[in-house]
């Protein structure tokens, strides 16, 4: 691996703080003195640049706009490096890595987000050794191919497709999960791809990477809930300039099936509202039409989301609805895969 390079992206997020030692608070660190709080990157035989957002973002604050600045950096940087680390607040992180995926078609090199959940200045830290790995993964190569050429997620021990990962949890190192798509690495003494599962890159390596920075976010979020009425759904869909809805089901891709529900969907169609169903569950494919609480769906062209987290689902919608006009174009890319998102 001697001779490759790595740009390091800092955007903000706990991995990037430390403690004032006069107020006791956490506070960003200049991320050039990254060496300082890391000297193991010292010991690399590759060549490791960082940079970093004017100022830190908390990833609670994560949106389009800074997916577009980190895109930009990716696309002006491209030529010079042969991976990408992105350290980014483990809240969204989910969200970033859906959305560069779908946003930067040709990927043939590594784009690997990491995080902690303990400041990189704190003794017990995960920091380090998620930005360690995460370092040797943007550079690993086979036969001169990068081995991991899209957009992943590194966090304790496990390597994750971006696009098919979720944080289930605030308190353990392990925050992360890919319930529908196999891990495609594990990191112990060795780390060991699962090669079967990573994008091959040989197909695209020679076209150039091509960029797309126009998201449209007037895309909404509805969890269905016991109780929920006509009254809540249809002030909701009145929301202005809005294009899209995904709708977090029960079970397989169930809904009420009360006369007021169908009646909320076909007056949303009607405005020219995209439905998409996605499961309340983290595991498992949406089945529309299995159960008659789901034939209503059909009834009004409502796309199924299949297996695809409500991450990749929403980012996903944001660029469709940003890359084309026709809604009929955006429903069919809608049910196929761009990046490994969905599982047919």
């Amino acid at each position: 691996m001697n001779g490759k390079s790595v740009l390091i992206i800092y955007t903000g997020g706990t991995i990037g703080m430390m403690k004032d030692p006069e107020t006791d608070r956490l506070k960003p660190f200049d991320f050039e003195q990254i060496n300082k709080q890391v000297p193991e990157l010292n010991r690399f035989a590759h060549r490791i640049d960082t940079a970093s957002f004017g100022k830190p973002i908390d990833s609670s604050n994560m949106g389009p706009s800074t997916w577009i600045e980190l895109a930009n950096i990716i696309q002006e940087n491209y030529d010079n490096y042969d991976g990408f680390v992105i350290l980014h607040g483990s809240d969204t992180m989910a969200y970033t890595a859906s959305a560069l995926s779908f946003m930067l078609q040709n990927l043939s090199k590594p784009i690997v987000l990491t995080g902690s959940q303990l400041p990189i200045g704190t003794i017990r830290t995960d920091g380090k050794e998620n930005l360690i790995t995460a370092i040797e993964i943007a550079c690993a190569s086979n036969n001169n191919y990068p081995i991991v050429p899209e957009v992943v997620i590194y966090f304790e021990y496990q390597l994750y497709r971006g696009n098919r990962t979720t944080k289930t949890n605030t308190e353990h190192f392990n925050a992360f999960e890919s319930y529908n798509y196999p891990k495609l690495a594990q990191a112990g003494i060795e780390i060991k791809y699962n090669y079967k599962y990573l994008r091959s890159v040989k197909s695209i390596v020679q076209k150039p990477l091509i960029v797309h920075t126009n998201m449209n976010s007037n895309v909404g979020v509805l969890k269905l809930f016991p109780g929920i009425n006509k009254k809540q759904i249809m002030h909701f869909l009145d929301t202005p300039d809005l294009v899209a809805v995904v709708l977090e089901t029960f079970g397989s891709g169930n809904a009420p099936s009360h006369q007021w529900f169908r009646e909320t969907l076909q007056y949303g169609v009607e405005k020219g509202i995209v439905f998409t169903n996605v499961s309340q569950c983290q595991a498992g494919s949406v089945k529309q039409g299995k159960y008659e609480t789901s034939s209503a769906f059909d009834d009004f062209g409502v796309l199924s989301g299949r297996d695809m987290t409500t991450e990749a689902t929403v980012t996903k919608l944001m660029h469709l609805f940003g890359k084309y006009d026709d809604v009929e174009t955006i429903k069919q890319k809608f049910s196929e895969p761009i990046c490994g998102e969905i599982t047919l």
